[in-house]
């Protein structure tokens, strides 16, 4: 394990590898996430897994993109309320409350939404809008213990678990003030358990240590540590058998010993044995959960979480991490932010954490993130921040820590033998259409992260080992002809960065989808290139002219692009978006984070008494 924290005045000093470990952290979630998923609905029993896919040790699914998942969705977007709110002092249940309303749409994505009474998210979400406070909103007398103890209660806790590195009493207080909104009784003392966890695995010496220390955090004599402790119990009888485990569970803590849709208590029981079956692996604890059944991408996501940070990067197999490609999508009400870069926000959580903890952050964080624009240094170990090749048969993409413009740490594109007529794309995706995914689970929508006007900037390292020079040509994608749009090529000084610079064309109210550079090299079958390039300080900046032409939009999953639709019904007519309600509804667009910015737009009232547009 890397350096212990080091403690002052009861507080736990950040270490020195805290921004890593967040990284590594989060991307334990959603890898854990994405293995689980396939096999959450409940026909996938703990027998039909075992029969289909027998032991477990890669993903289930190669999915083209990962569509939203709500282990993924109220993990990245509850803390904001920490932005919103509680900026300057401790966090209330009613910031995170407000956390709900503003970034949650009414029936569509983020969570669950099975109905009153049946979804206990969904009774909450009602509930704030009814003008019910939390902790009321979730609580046992309001809503039922039924609804107060499903699983939710330990789904949404993972970032504040990141935010308080070996401080799992700050982490649990957090977390149960958060999972209040909507839980209570064990539904609180699983988000205090689990939050409490992902703390201590900043420090602790071992997998039991970990969940001995966050046992501290709650009740001794609750249902939820005594499944737990009785877990612990049968792995020390049993130490390698987690099946034999997993019947145990069945037979003495299963669905049907606990009322509602998916109960804490049964899953609390997987997530236990699959950290101590797992014995500190990240992937077979992983894998342990998924095969055990139940809510498996909740179970795997949460100690996900839990071994990525005690691993770090370094320990997270390949195999697992090539797929998310640093990068996953959500569901919120703001489509700029549903398409989030993983290394980003790795940074963005680290900064908060030293916020919360009253540290100051060290100056190579602060340079690293830039909140305003697309920012990418490559940094973080193993990070290739989203980018995709057309050709991986030419084009092998991969990081590279052996070399950076500034700092180490770079994209690596190892081209293999490229003749005249061959041409390669390495792009990023500041926008996502419905084509990209195999399903529509949990509704995302996007908003573009890059439009005409604005500057485009990189530095490109050549490496050419043979051949004839390689040229990179700038380009983006319009995404409702499909056409690529090029702009002069660049030929590439060998042994040398070379600085492209480029403003992103208009595209006339049509959405750009890929941004990056065409590789080519004029080289004859006899002397093809051969070599590398690196990219490094990518960058898309500046004032945009984001236009939209509704003739060149479309509805997909369940809204017009590139908007995120609250309340209401919105649909394309005649070139027009029109929408429809009898309340108060609201369509979002645009860079969440603009500012200085003229708006016009043309609306033509049809009936009713409000028609505004909000800046």
């Amino acid at each position: 394990m890397t350096a212990k924290l080091k403690w002052e005045r009861g507080m736990a000093l950040i270490p020195g590898d805290y921004l890593e470990r967040v990284y590594a952290g989060f991307l334990g979630m959603n890898i854990g996430i994405r293995l689980g998923a396939p096999v959450e609905p409940l026909e996938w029993t703990f027998e039909r897994i075992e029969d289909v896919y027998g032991d477990i040790k890669g993903y289930l699914k190669d999915y083209k993109t990962f569509s939203a998942d709500d282990d993924a969705n109220g993990p990245a977007f509850f803390i904001r309320s920490l932005y919103d709110d509680a900026a300057d002092r401790e966090l209330t249940a009613e910031d995170v409350g407000r956390a709900w309303l503003n970034y949650t749409r009414q029936g569509i994505g983020m969570f669950w939404w099975g109905g009153e009474g049946i979804s206990t998210e969904h009774t909450a979400y009602l509930n704030l809008q009814r003008g019910i406070l939390p902790p009321q909103s979730g609580s046992a007398d309001q809503n039922g213990l039924t609804l107060a103890e499903q699983i939710g209660g330990q789904i949404f806790v993972d970032t504040w678990g990141l935010l308080f590195p070996g401080d799992s009493e700050k982490a649990a207080d957090y977390a149960a003030k958060a999972a209040s909104v909507s839980h209570d009784k064990n539904g609180l003392y699983g988000a205090r358990f689990i939050a409490a966890c992902i703390a201590e695995a900043f420090h602790a010496e071992s997998i039991p240590e970990i969940i001995s220390n966050a046992l501290k955090t709650i009740p001794s004599d609750s249902t939820y540590a005594k499944v737990v402790n009785e877990v612990i119990d049968f792995h020390w009888e049993h130490p390698e058998d987690f099946r034999a485990c997993r019947t145990f569970l069945e037979e003495n803590w299963g669905y049907d010993k606990y009322p509602g849709v998916c109960h804490i208590i049964p899953n609390a029981g997987v997530c236990i044995l699959a950290l101590l079956y797992g014995n500190g692996s990240f992937e077979r604890t992983i894998e342990i959960a998924a095969m055990c059944g139940w809510d498996t991408d909740c179970n795997a996501g949460k100690i996900g979480t839990i071994a990525g940070v005690w691993n770090g990067t370094q320990k997270i197999p390949d195999h697992y991490r090539k797929p998310i490609n640093d990068f996953i999508v959500l569901s919120s009400v703001s489509g700029y932010l549903n398409i989030m870069d993983i290394p980003t926000f790795a940074k963005e959580l680290a900064l908060l954490g030293y916020r919360v903890s009253k540290q100051p952050a060290p100056s190579g964080l602060l340079k690293s993130f830039k909140e305003e624009h697309i920012y990418f240094d490559f940094t973080l170990p193993g990070s290739t921040h989203g980018f995709q090749t057309n050709f991986p048969f030419k084009t092998f993409i991969r990081h590279s820590n052996e070399i950076g413009y500034e700092t180490n740490g770079a994209l690596e594109i190892f081209i293999d033998r490229m003749i005249e007529g061959e041409a390669s794309k390495v792009f990023y995706k500041p926008f996502h259409r419905r084509k990209d995914f195999n399903d529509e689970k949990y509704k995302p929508s996007f908003a573009p992260k890059a439009c005409s006007g604005q500057k485009v900037s990189m530095q490109i390292y050549c490496d050419k080992w043979q051949g004839e020079d390689f040229f990179v040509t700038p380009y983006v994608r319009n995404t409702f002809n499909e056409e690529d749009i090029k702009l002069e090529p660049l030929r590439l000084i060998n042994q040398a960065w070379n600085n492209i610079e480029f403003i992103i064309p208009e595209t006339d109210g049509a959405i750009i989808d890929e941004i990056g550079v065409m590789i080519e090299s004029p080289s004859p079958l006899l002397n093809r290139s051969f070599g590398k390039l690196f990219i490094d300080e990518f960058q898309i900046a500046g004032k945009a002219n984001y236009k939209i032409d509704f003739s060149k939009q479309a509805i997909e999953f369940q809204s017009v692009t590139p908007f995120a639709h609250h309340k209401g019904a919105a649909s394309l007519e005649h070139g027009k978006m029109r929408c429809r309600s009898e309340v108060e509804c609201s369509s979002f667009t645009g860079n969440y984070y603009a500012k200085n910015y003229k708006f016009r737009a043309s609306v033509q009232p049809l009936s009713g008494v409000q028609h505004m547009m909000i800046l």
